[in-house]
């Protein structure tokens, strides 16, 4: 009986010096994240906090630091440091064609209802290093939509913002775009819209000529434009509910009545704020038209 208690005794401080670990963990956490903003003017304080734990840790653990608060000072004093981290937060987990069955269903679906303006304007939010921006240009040069259509390609990284400006990637990875492009409905061959040099390959600068790379986050900045279509893609899974809301307040207030949204596979914008602002297009791909207020 002595022995059981003594065991119960000792597991009972272990739990409670792991639990205080953890509080003191999330408490170095916050203080990081709010040192991240005052100092650069990112705002990662409502990303979703699992996500944003397990890439300082991954930063923390490559880097030797002890704590959370010891990598915050040389996050405060040394800028280049601050940028490894900062392509730690972001979220640049994307390809050509990615799910080539929403691409699909963009052709098949919403470029029928875009044929119908003079001129359109597409936001992709969120773009990364530029891949589905690329996707999308393809296939309005395919559906003669190009040259009347301006996208805005937008992200709050620019060192993955200028990697999608240039428009270079990889030429082991042509391989699987190929495929995804063939799934997604392409109708030339795919390797007409790159030059291959050696191990990268270039986009087409036809495929450049009507995108505008720009910065802008979603977390702290306005409204952008009034675009007929917005496509924010696996960006809002890394979000807490509050920036969801926030985000998807912009979307709606950047959409004309009709105007088209699509979100990733995991998004939904059902249970949001917003969800009586969109009807469904295409449910399984995440396709949203704006309600119409006036009817």
């Amino acid at each position: 009986m002595i022995l059981r208690l003594s065991i119960l005794h000792s597991l009972y401080f272990k739990l409670k010096t792991y639990m205080n670990d953890i509080d003191t963990q999330n408490i170095e956490l916050q203080l990081l994240l709010q040192a991240v903003y005052l100092k650069y003017g990112y705002d990662f304080r409502n990303y979703a906090k699992a996500s944003i734990k397990r890439r300082v840790q991954h930063r923390l653990s490559k880097d030797g630091f002890e704590s959370i608060s010891a990598m915050q000072n040389k996050v405060l004093y040394d800028v280049s440091f601050f940028e490894t981290l900062l392509l730690d937060l972001s979220i640049n987990v994307t390809e050509m064609f990615r799910d080539p069955k929403f691409y699909l269903a963009l052709r098949k679906v919403i470029i029928p209802h875009l044929k119908k303006y003079p001129f359109l304007k597409i936001w992709h939010a969120g773009c990364s290093s530029g891949e589905e921006v690329y996707s999308m240009a393809i296939i309005l040069k395919e559906e003669g939509l190009y040259d009347r259509t301006q996208i805005y390609a937008t992200d709050m990284n620019e060192v993955v913002l200028k990697q999608a400006k240039d428009g270079i990637f990889n030429i082991s990875r042509l391989k699987q775009y190929t495929a995804n492009y063939q799934k997604a409905g392409g109708q030339e061959s795919f390797s007409d819209y790159y030059t291959a040099h050696y191990d990268h390959a270039v986009m087409s600068k036809s495929l450049k000529k009507n995108i505008l790379f720009s910065d802008h986050n979603l977390a702290t900045d306005g409204v952008f434009g009034e675009m007929n279509l917005i496509i924010c893609r696996n960006v809002l899974i890394y979000f807490n509910r509050d920036l969801q809301n926030r985000v998807l307040g912009l979307f709606s207030d950047s959409l004309p009545d009709d105007g088209f949204l699509c979100l990733g596979s995991k998004e939904s914008i059902r249970f949001s704020a917003f969800s009586d602002s969109f009807s469904d297009i295409v449910r399984e791909e995440k396709i949203y038209r704006k309600v119409d207020t006036i009817n």
